[in-house]
């Protein structure tokens, strides 16, 4: 029986192929794994000097192998450098510090975890094994350490104060101080592992010690807020501090922080429904809304919505009050706190906040008023709303706050008595704001509802034409 050409061909080809590679395994012997490794200098001293901290280790693989460095001190004790990684065929260099994997030895009581830790003084037996699919091979020497500042960069201190935190600028447990003590100078991270595993940069303070010193260092931490960002949302987060010294030692220790009520406060003075920001009306005064330190005056109702003259100018007697309404809507996620005097409350042209009792208050939203004879910005302020629609936080010391909730409207009214013209600025223009206090007065809420206001007396001659 004849075979085709064709099956004839492949017979012959695969016979060649087998013949030559028989030839060559028998012409040319395998070639070793490691083809060659070692130290260029197989003595260091890693004191950070500069003088031989370090030396380079070369290695040569002739297949792809799975890669691993120990080394082994005299007392039987292995410390790993590299730990099965893969690698290619070809050639390889690493420089080496006498910087491996972290250790601890019988004994220590370190805080936190030693990552990376340089070998104390001695002679070390070094071993490159390389594992491929078929085969394992070593090389092996040694090398000597001296001089070593084996001296780690402690963390003695790392406390994270309050652990509980809401970042919400509302000027109650809005930062976190990290407080970190260095034993020696070494690099300092602080961070906190942020949603996905990110990490988030927690700032040190510009005071005290200049960074890398050894010593106190006090980190600042506000959620992003105060930069307009958001914070990471609502949760329990791992707070990290990171110090590595000059020879490559590092050590980690972790804390925990919580936050609650996070995010970024908004609010604005919203139209009313006659067409304008803010009312303004004349109304008379009446000695039972004096109100100071001592004496806790009437209040005054809200002022009825004038359907006619609502942007015109006012013309009012000295004595008299100069009433406002307006409407303030909390359009952000999270509560904003406000603080007294309640609306309704009367102020003498004379007074600030502080003379009724309304003073500042870090973190606190409150409405403001302001003339252009007012001696300072907002002299006359009230809290957002009444009780019922404003919520109530007792704090463990019995300490209340009150709260405008998210998506909530609240109408704010009050009055001034004018008492004094300035002939100089008369008329003059008012206007309102929403004050957010130790943080800003937006420019959307800055200058709302502006209205010229002139005083009269009664009781002063007429002018006479000239």
């Amino acid at each position: 029986m004849r075979f085709p050409v064709w099956v004839t061909i492949i017979f012959a080809l695969a016979a060649l192929a087998l013949v030559v590679g028989v030839g060559q395994a028998l012409l040319r012997p395998a070639v070793p794994l490691i083809a060659r490794a070692g130290f260029d200098d197989p003595a260091i001293t890693p004191n950070a000097d500069g003088s031989s901290d370090v030396t380079t280790f070369r290695y040569a693989l002739a297949r792809s192998a799975r890669v691993s460095l120990t080394l082994t001190g005299a007392d039987g004790v292995v410390y790993a450098f590299r730990h099965e990684e893969p690698r290619m065929a070809g050639e390889y260099s690493v420089l080496f510090s006498g910087i491996v994997d972290g250790y601890t030895r019988p004994g220590e009581d370190i805080a936190g975890v030693v990552e990376r830790r340089l070998l104390p003084d001695g002679v070390y037996a070094w071993a490159l094994t390389a594992a491929a699919s078929d085969e394992t091979q070593s090389a092996t020497g040694t090398l000597t350490i001296t001089a070593a500042d084996a001296a780690l960069p402690l963390i003695s201190t790392f406390t994270v104060s309050p652990d509980v935190f809401t970042p919400n600028q509302d000027g109650i447990a809005d930062r976190v101080d990290v407080n970190v003590f260095l034993e020696k100078a070494a690099d300092l991270r602080v961070f906190l592992i942020g949603p996905g595993g990110v990490e988030l940069p927690i700032a040190a303070r510009r005071e005290g010690r200049k960074p890398g010193e050894a010593g106190r260092h006090i980190f600042d931490y506000e959620g992003g807020v105060d930069l307009n960002a958001e914070p990471p949302p609502d949760g329990t987060y791992t707070v990290v501090a990171v110090a590595q010294d000059a020879a490559g030692q590092r050590i980690r220790r972790t804390t925990h922080l919580t936050i609650l009520e996070g995010g970024k406060p908004l609010a604005e003075i919203v139209p009313q429904s006659v067409g304008v920001d803010v009312i303004f009306t004349a109304l008379p005064y009446d000695e039972a809304y004096f109100t100071d330190l001592n004496t806790p005056g009437a209040r005054i109702d809200p002022p009825a919505d004038p359907q006619t003259r609502a942007g015109e100018p006012i013309t009012m007697q000295v004595g008299q009050m100069l009433v406002f309404k307006l409407t303030v809507e909390n359009y952000s996620s999270v509560p904003i706190r406000t603080t007294t005097p309640p609306p309704g409350t009367v102020y003498q042209q004379q007074q600030l906040a502080a003379a009724v009792g309304a003073f500042e208050s870090s973190g606190a939203w409150r409405v403001g008023i302001q003339c252009e004879t007012s001696i300072v910005p907002y002299p006359y302020r009230w809290a957002l709303g009444t009780p019922d629609v404003l919520e109530t936080v007792v704090m463990p010391d019995g300490e209340r706050f009150y709260y405008l909730p998210p998506g909530q409207r609240a109408v704010v009214w009050g009055a001034i008595r004018m008492t004094d013209i300035e002939q100089r600025q008369n008329p003059q223009t008012c206007w309102a704001g929403l004050i957010h206090e130790d943080v800003e007065v937006s420019l959307i809420n800055s200058v709302v509802g502006p209205r010229d206001v002139e005083l009269v007396d009664p009781a002063a001659p007429a002018r006479t034409a000239p």
